[in-house]
């Protein structure tokens, strides 16, 4: 690992520490150069699928949009930052487990949305808000209105028929 402070590349590991979940290891080194400190974090780079966008485009899946787009919709919000990575984590793992090698966003504003839902109903608004692209207030004030279990699954439901299928969405 290079040394962030001299460039040098030989650094040596001090400690190693799991997190609560197993998941990612933290590393705490050592540079013999210039004896600089510092911390590393290593997890499992998992084959995520494409992205199908709104418009057609394809797109990597990028972790950190969706961290990103929660963080946002947590501001100023109770909601530890242990909690944004356990929702991101069981997101990241639900698309995995579909086994897919393409998926369309809106599936995934779906799942976010419905993470946010039970975590915090500000939030979730907050998110859905964005997400939605609300055109008046009227929408807006029908999205709060309506149960979260009645909203718009369309992409869902077709999208676990397609995978029993064994097509691609």
């Amino acid at each position: 690992m290079k040394c962030p402070y001299c460039a040098t590349l030989d650094t040596k590991v001090i400690d190693s520490r799991l997190n609560q979940t197993g998941d990612i290891t933290r590393r705490r080194r050592e540079c013999p150069h210039c004896d600089a400190r510092f911390t590393t974090y290593e997890r499992v780079e998992e084959v995520m699928p494409m992205i199908i966008k709104k418009d057609g485009r394809r797109e990597t899946f990028f972790r950190d949009k969706i961290l990103n787009g929660i963080k946002k919709a947590c501001q100023k919000r109770n909601v530890p930052t242990l909690k944004i990575e356990e929702i991101i984590s069981r997101i990241e793992r639900q698309i995995q487990s579909y086994g897919l090698k393409e998926m369309p966003s809106k599936t995934i504003g779906q799942l976010v949305m419905k993470e946010l839902h039970q975590v915090d109903k500000v939030a979730y608004v907050r998110f859905s808000s964005v997400y939605r692209e609300f055109r008046d207030v009227d929408e807006f004030v029908a999205e709060l209105k309506e149960p979260i279990s009645n909203q718009d699954d369309s992409t869902l439901p077709l999208f676990h028929e397609e995978i029993s299928e064994g097509r691609s969405p």
